[in-house]
């Protein structure tokens, strides 16, 4: 059978990875679910995969300007900054010197070397920094809304904000994430857990034919298999924090 693509192929792949339907794992389907639940949900926050880049543009409403905050969907992990909102704002930053610049004061640079325009553009956008900045914000994924602390009495009803943000993937509109290889391997692990963790009472208990569970054998080789796996997706599969990069 070919990878899923489906939260229901999903779990029975995973189920026949741990012997179904040679034998019967005794995990509830309720159980299967929330495992593939954590699984997702470790893959959307550290898998380099799990995440796209997005550019969400918003209309600022009267509740915007009320609130002064714009919310945002639960697929939203991270906000990275914010463009400066609306035409109302532009006459605080230096994009009419620049402008004039380019219009006017600038060489051909067809002709000319475009080092002294791009040290020229450098310094502007450091003046800009340091004599306007940039809107500060302030978010947090558990509450969904994003915080813009500027001054809001210039900012106009009808207005546009762009926003630069990270938002996880949706496994339901993009099915190839139910192909990954981590997750795949990742979420056997954790069933198969739960399966160890749903016999290890049983223990020693004899069965009809003399048979007798260890279910903490089961739950041991699966823990295993998830710390190598967590450690593999760190070492692997995660970016590096920002400040080692460079």
């Amino acid at each position: 059978m070919a990878l899923p693509t489906s939260r229901t192929q999903f779990a029975e792949y995973c189920l026949r990875r741990l012997g179904e339907p040679v034998i019967q794992v005794n995990v509830d389907p309720e159980q299967v679910q929330d495992r593939i639940d954590d699984a997702l949900n470790f893959y959307r926050d550290y898998h380099h995969d799990g995440v796209e880049k997005l550019y969400l543009k918003h209309e600022i409403t009267a509740a915007n300007i009320a609130s002064k905050s714009i919310p945002l969907t639960d697929a939203i992990i991270g906000v990275v900054a914010v463009f400066d909102i609306g035409s109302s704002l532009n006459t605080n930053n230096l994009f009419n010197i620049r402008y004039q610049m380019s219009l006017n004061d600038l060489y051909d640079l067809t002709r000319t070397s475009v080092i002294p325009y791009y040290l020229a553009m450098t310094h502007i956008s450091f003046l800009e920094s340091m004599f306007v900045g940039h809107p500060q914000i302030r978010f947090n994924r558990h509450t969904d809304t994003l915080h813009l602390d500027v001054d809001w009495d210039k900012v106009t009803e009808g207005n546009f904000v762009i926003v630069e943000c990270y938002s996880h993937l949706d496994p339901e509109t993009y099915n190839n994430v139910y192909k990954d290889r981590f997750l795949l391997e990742y979420a056997t692990a954790l069933i198969k857990k739960q399966w160890g963790e749903n016999l290890k009472k049983f223990d020693g208990i004899a069965m009809p034919g003399n048979v007798t569970f260890n279910g903490q054998k089961i739950w041991d080789e699966a823990n295993q298999e998830v710390i190598e796996l967590e450690n593999k997706m760190v070492t692997t599969f995660s970016l590096p924090a920002v400040d080692m990069l460079g």
